[in-house]
């Protein structure tokens, strides 16, 4: 595990992690903990827009995969997002070739898996940076 990237802070952003593999979820939200983040957590879309619907003037930024059962994929679920709730940063993870930037939602970054600590905290930063 890398050492904690401490270039700009990111206290009191609030994340929304959407990822079907409960281990990788699991080591997600202990990073993200661990520098600081307040931290929502998802198996699915389903479950990530339930948390929205409630808590979307919170979150500061959706981290999704991609590839998720259910109803919607995380692809899906970021277009959902950026059209909902456009001040939501959107980071998209994927062990698969990065989508067409037409594919993506405008501003949205994308993470390939397998990912370093230091590529997701630094889309995290970059998108909260007003926070």
């Amino acid at each position: 595990m890398e050492q904690s990237d401490q270039e700009g802070a990111i206290n009191d952003v609030v994340v929304l992690v959407v990822e079907d593999e409960g281990p990788v979820r699991e080591v997600v939200v202990e990073i993200l903990a661990t520098e600081g983040l307040v931290v929502h957590e998802a198996e699915h879309a389903d479950a990530a827009l339930a948390i929205l619907e409630i808590r979307f003037a919170e979150i500061h930024v959706l981290l999704t995969d991609v590839n998720m059962p259910g109803r919607m994929d995380g692809l899906a679920l970021a277009h959902h997002v950026h059209r909902h709730w456009p001040a939501i940063g959107l980071v998209i993870a994927s062990g698969r070739p990065k989508p067409r930037a037409q594919a993506m939602p405008p501003g949205a970054r994308f993470l390939p898996k397998p990912w370093r600590r230091s590529h997701m905290l630094r889309h995290i930063r970059e998108l909260t940076a007003a926070v």
